[in-house]
This record gives structure tokens, sequence and C-alpha cells, in this order.
């Protein structure tokens, strides 16, 4: 009796495949290469910061970098102040866009299309060209150098998105489940609450992380809008470190990478939606 050996099967490997995952991993190398250099950065003495020749390597590795930074500036308050501020604008954004997106997204009213024109025509104007009228309108309200001020101005500059956002998410999903659950005694909110949001927890998630990073990463309005450590974020906070005379950077890389290490971990929590959010409405 002859036995046949059948070849292997091996992977092919064609020209694109490998083109694509060369330029992945180069596109990844671009991607990580600065945090990279802020790391090592924050891992170096002072001394060697400013050495010449400069060293790519720390010669010797400071770790405790990462606890002084704690000890120069009041981090602690400032990330604090960060996460109630971002935390609270991202809550009332979310708070707000929902009903506004389902409406927007279950009504065909007159101006509809104007409308959503408008929302998408806010997101035009950068923070930063309005600074002047932001600090005067916050100054009226006495709510300068309050947690306040800066919760309601990232809450209203972030509006926009998340509406237009989860309008289209709204829309994707078939009205036919919302008129089952009519017929079963649910009211409009009952449904919005049990069955819509549900379904739109993708949508939800991209709105959510996009409005908080947004808030988180701010500077100039808070920079305008506050002058106390108590009620600075961390943005503002850090540049405590930059003086006059010197700029202690192995501290002020420390303390950007803590910064980040927020933001990593909610993108990390909610990742396995937003990919879904961010695609909403694209297909149908």
């Amino acid at each position: 009796m002859t036995t046949i050996l059948l070849p292997k099967r091996h992977k092919r490997f064609t020209g694109k495949k490998v083109s694509l995952t060369i330029s992945a991993w180069v596109l990844g190398f671009l991607f990580f290469a600065p945090y990279f250099q802020m790391l090592l950065t924050a891992l170096k003495p002072k001394e060697e910061i400013t050495s010449i020749p400069p060293t790519y390597f720390p010669k010797k590795w400071a770790f405790e970098n990462f606890i002084n930074v704690w000890k120069e500036i009041p981090l602690g308050t400032f990330i604090k102040s960060s996460f109630i501020i971002s935390m609270s604008a991202t809550l009332i954004v979310i708070f707000i866009a929902v009903p506004a997106a389902y409406y927007v997204a279950r009504n065909n009213f007159r101006g509809r299309k104007v409308f959503l024109f408008l929302v998408l025509v806010t997101q035009m104007f950068a923070p930063t060209a309005l600074v002047i009228g932001i600090f005067r309108e916050i100054a009226k309200l006495n709510l300068v150098n309050t947690y306040l001020g800066l919760i309601l101005v990232y809450a209203a500059f972030n509006m926009a998105f998340s509406i237009w956002i989860l309008s289209s998410f709204f829309s994707s999903i078939p009205q036919e489940i919302e008129e089952a659950a009519w017929i079963d005694g649910c009211s409009r909110v009952s449904t919005l609450v049990r069955i819509v949001l549900p379904l739109s927890l993708p949508g939800l998630a991209t709105a959510f992380i996009f409005t908080f990073i947004a808030a988180w990463n701010e500077f100039v309005i808070a920079l305008t809008l506050t002058s106390s450590p108590e009620q600075e974020p961390l943005t503002v906070g850090l540049t405590a470190l930059i003086g006059f005379y010197q700029v202690q950077w192995q501290y002020l890389f420390a303390g950007s990478l803590i910064a980040i290490v927020p933001v990593v971990i909610l993108f990390g929590l909610i990742e396995k939606w937003l990919v879904g959010g961010l695609t909403a409405g694209s297909v149908k």
C-alpha cells in the first residue's frame, strides 16, 4: 500500500501583505518614538539632560524622578482637578447630547439639515480664537478660577461632536425595535433608556472618550481661566516646572507621562466599543 504524503500548506506572503506589515511597524515606531524618548528623558539625572554631547540612553537611571515630581509640584491636586473637570464636562455632554441626538435621528423636522450643519460648523471654531470672548463671559458670571467655569466651556465645545456621532448611531438602529417596545407599553423615554441606549454603547463610548480626552488635554482655556494651584488642571500645573532661567525637564517629562496614564486606562477599558462607534452609520 502506497502512502501519499501531501505537502504542508505554508502561509503565502504576497508583496502586498509584506508591504502592509512593514508599513504598520514603521507607523507604530513613529507613533511610539516620542513617548519612548519622553520616558528616557524622564529617567535621566538633571546633569545628563544638558550634557554635551547629548546621550540617547541614560548613563545613570534616575527612577526617583517619578517620585520626586510629586514633591516638586502638587501633582495629586492637579490630577484631581483635571479628573473632576473632565469627568463633569463629559457627563454633562452625554446627558444633553443623548436626547438631542435621539430627537434629530428620529424626527424629520423642518430645518433639520440646517441644524446639523450648524452643529458641524461649531466644530470649526477653535477655543484659542475665542479665548477673549470666553474670558469676558466667564468673568461676568463670576466663574473665573472655578471648576464650574471650565466645566461649562469644555461641555459647550464638545457638545457638537457628541450630537453628531450619536445621531448617526441612533439612525442606524432599526426603528421597528422601538415600535415593538411601544406596543408592549413602553414610553419613549423608557424605550430610549431600556432599548436604544444599550444598543448604542459603541456610540456612547466614542462620545465619552473623545469628550474626556479633549477636556483632559485642553490647555489655553484652562491657562486663561485659572490662576491658583487648587483649581488648575494638570496641563496648566505642569508649567510650574518651567522657570525663567531653567526647565526641570526630568520632572516635566515624568509628569507628562503620568498625565497620559488615566487616558490610556480609560481608552483600554472602552476600546472594544470605540471602533463600532467611529463607524456608526457607515453601513446601512
